[in-house]
């Protein structure tokens, strides 16, 4: 996982639980905030290469908050969707697909995580990259939550169900609900983006959507908030 930024890239320095692989610092950056990382590397034994401004932008995929340096972090819980499920499926998966605002994202790994979710699908394409935005609204917590990586989010669902997943979609005009519908140890859960919802090749595999029952007027939760209630009825039900 990459981040940029000062006070990120200090931040995973001084996390001792986290590998930092190698910190990339622009040759144009100097005084006391390149000194300040330099020596968290030094006290970290962490090897620092010198690039160009342009080339960390470039790496960092930011160029107006790289602030001239980023860090490579060994995420320990992150793994591709076809490994995990090649070796030790987890019972439960989210699924994301077009969420795109990074706090939403980042609150949903931190919901998830604390839910015991056992894999979070964050496609490469189509959602908010985890990026510092990302790691600041999940409170750290994406550098820790058991993320698994794909292209795109239809290739996921179909991976998915070639493993066995049923698939269920949070849907708002769905008659069953989180709360009374059956479901099976073994399932994934797809959250679809802010605007548009599930897109078509992801609904395409769903088995069933699932509702969550609203009152006084209010049509629909924020995705991040509608990711805890799921998440921890799915709790609620295992305890």
């Amino acid at each position: 996982m990459t981040v940029f930024g000062r006070k990120p890239v200090l931040e995973a320095l001084g996390d001792d639980t986290l590998r930092v692989d190698k910190v990339v610092l622009a040759d144009t950056a100097r005084g006391a905030a390149a000194s300040e990382i330099v020596d968290a590397a030094a006290a970290r034994s962490v090897r620092i290469e010198r690039a160009s401004a342009h080339r960390v932008k470039v790496l960092a995929g930011n160029g107006k908050q790289d602030q001239g340096v980023l860090a490579d972090v060994v995420a320990p819980r992150m793994r591709r969707l076809s490994a995990a499920l090649a070796d030790a499926p987890p019972a439960t998966v989210l699924l994301l697909d077009g969420i795109t605002t990074p706090a939403n994202v980042g609150m949903i790994l931190r919901t998830a995580t604390a839910a015991g979710i056992g894999g979070i699908v964050v496609p490469r394409r189509g959602v908010a990259s985890i990026d510092p935005l990302v790691v600041k609204a999940s409170a750290g917590v994406a550098f820790h939550a058991p993320v698994l990586r794909c292209y795109t989010a239809a290739e996921a669902a179909r991976e998915l169900r070639a493993a066995g997943y049923p698939l269920f979609a949070l849907d708002g005009t769905a008659r069953r609900t989180v709360f009374d519908a059956e479901l099976p140890k073994r399932a994934a859960f797809v959250l679809g983006g802010e605007t548009a919802g599930v897109g078509d090749e992801v609904r395409a595999h769903v088995t069933r959507g699932l509702s969550i029952p609203m009152s006084g007027g209010v049509e629909s939760l924020n995705v991040a908030s509608a990711a805890a209630v799921l998440c921890f009825e799915l709790v609620r039900r295992r305890l």
